[in-house]
């Protein structure tokens, strides 16, 4: 099978999709001349022209409030919000708008629309620009959720979540965007809120998302050297999550380590651990741990950042502690 950068996979999905379906555009800052600043976006405008690939102001509220007003008119948009943490600035729009469409209007409206993001953490960008908290977004109903971790999940979600007719968050992580990995020939779609093992094993379950997957897979190699035998899942998708796939490997390995970029306090770990205690706990033979991000803001000195970051050594440890 042929392999694709995960930006080259991102690429492809949005290339697919606007030849599919003319309604899809695509709108962000730097995104159509320069190409995206990750270059995710660069040949589109050539290709699709100025009306379907748009550079816009250096406004997050705007971008994305622009995007629904396309959403509810007709169109599907795309927007890019170059930092996740300027999230922040377009909340209002995402969280009291594009989420609450459906429902305000008894099911007559809908918001097909994407925000595509990344984090930076591990590129030594600094508080401001490094931040991972898709938890955040969690606590929001009626937006959806995702978090791909390879380059054929990249390619397969994003599809997905350009014909879902809801608002989905897609968070991308930059330092995988020059990651290859194999990324199937022609129509490729992967269906958002269901879970991929990304190794079985049947000695304890790691629950990993986004980067953290690849710590968790680096991680079950080193254990297996020791006989432990890691289940590695990727839910994929946070929101909706598939927490039967969870359940499931639990269920049969009695042990579950959570891998998380977030801080640890009210991150992705404390909920689905909190989701296994209420519907798995009789299975479980140890406590749950969380291998999580400290609760401090990111440092900008590489080797603190690096000490910062959970990892795989970080990820063996917990399974030690557990198995001991």
């Amino acid at each position: 099978m042929r392999e694709l950068t995960y930006s080259e996979a991102l690429r492809e999905a949005l290339r697919e999709e606007m030849l599919r379906d003319s309604r899809v555009i695509l709108m962000g800052e730097d995104i159509g001349v320069y190409g995206g600043a990750y270059k995710v976006t660069q040949g589109l405008l050539e290709e699709f022209g100025p009306e379907r690939v748009r550079d816009t102001p250096i406004s997050e509220s705007a971008i994305v409030g622009s995007a629904i007003g396309a959403a509810l008119m007709g169109l599907r948009p795309v927007a890019e919000i170059m930092y996740m943490d300027f999230m922040t600035i377009c909340s209002d729009q995402l969280v009291t708008q594009a989420a609450k469409m459906r429902f305000m209007s008894g099911g007559k409206l809908s918001v097909p629309m994407v925000v595509r993001t990344q984090y930076s953490l591990g590129r030594v960008h600094g508080s401001q620009h490094s931040q991972f908290f898709p938890v955040w977004f969690l606590n929001v109903p009626g937006l959806k959720v995702v978090l791909p971790s390879t380059p054929s999940d990249a390619k397969g979600l994003l599809k997905a979540a350009i014909r879902d007719e809801d608002p989905v968050l897609f968070v991308e992580t930059g330092l995988l965007y020059r990651m290859k990995g194999p990324v199937p020939e022609g129509e490729h779609f992967v269906p958002l809120g269901k879970a991929e093992v990304k190794r079985r094993g049947n000695s304890l379950t790691v629950v990993a998302f986004s980067r953290a997957v690849h710590e968790a897979l680096a991680a079950a190699q080193k254990l297996e050297e020791e006989g432990i035998e890691a289940e590695v899942i990727d839910p994929r998708s946070l929101r909706p999550l598939d927490l039967a796939a969870i359940l499931d490997s639990v269920r049969r390995t009695g042990v579950l380590i959570i891998a998380e970029d977030d801080v640890k306090t009210g991150g992705i770990g404390a909920e689905i651990a909190a989701s296994v205690m209420e519907e798995a706990f009789d299975y479980l033979d140890a406590p749950i741990l969380r291998v999580a991000s400290p609760d401090m803001p990111v440092p900008f000195s590489p080797s603190l950042e690096r000490e910062y970051m959970p990892n795989s050594d970080k990820i063996v440890q917990a399974a030690r502690k557990l198995l001991k």
